[in-house]
């Protein structure tokens, strides 16, 4: 989101202004590139994906980005990454010409929590947490909320199931319509998501 790191535009290949925008944000460590050839495989040819870097570098690994600091338990970092990205999402109905009632936010693992803390702030049309989990308590501003697909692997060693369980029930408590799936694998993205992924967006996004 700085203006050294520019997110990667993937824009419909029909030639056509897009209808909607799919965000994808990326994991802990990774980059805006990490995301980005699952584009080519949601076939969803009226959205554009737009894929940002995360404003600060990796402690351990070379290029790398993350969203906040993990190896702190306070989060440093956490409240600038949040406000920089809404900001940023913010913008972007001038920039696309697409509002953000056509916009769905998703990430992975640490790209899945800020989806869920900064989505839940905004009249979006949709959020998709993958293998991601709650920084607290969520506090929405909106109402309706926008409805949620949470993907969890079961075999998951670096977030654990427990913490997509966390997630589904306390965004339920608070009248979000949530769609969880427990998959058969570990810390990652399978064709399956995906799959679950674009389902969600062409109907119960599709709905609203």
């Amino acid at each position: 989101m700085a203006a050294t790191e520019e997110p990667i535009f993937i824009s419909p290949n029909h030639g056509q202004p897009p209808k909607r925008l799919l965000i994808l944000l990326h994991g802990w460590g990774a980059d805006a590139r990490d995301l980005a050839p699952l584009a080519s495989i949601f076939n969803l040819p009226d959205y554009q994906f737009i894929l940002p870097n995360a404003p600060f570098a990796h402690p351990e690994i070379p290029g790398g980005k993350a969203w906040y600091a993990l190896e702190t338990k306070d989060y440093k970092g956490l409240e600038e990454s949040r406000q920089l990205l809404r900001d940023w999402i913010l913008s972007l109905e001038n920039t696309t010409g697409v509002p953000l009632s056509e916009t769905i936010l998703s990430g992975f693992s640490q790209g899945g929590a800020m989806t869920l803390d900064v989505g839940l702030t905004l009249p979006l049309a949709g959020l998709c947490s993958l293998s991601g989990y709650l920084h607290s308590q969520p506090q929405p501003c909106h109402s309706p909320l926008p409805p949620v697909l949470i993907v969890h692997g079961k075999q998951d060693s670096v977030v654990p199931l427990e913490a997509g369980i966390q997630a589904r029930d306390k965004l339920t408590a608070l009248g979000v319509q949530v769609q969880y799936q427990e998959l058969d694998m570990g810390h990652e993205i399978k064709p399956s998501v995906v799959e679950l992924m674009r389902s969600f967006l062409l109907t119960r996004v599709g709905e609203c």
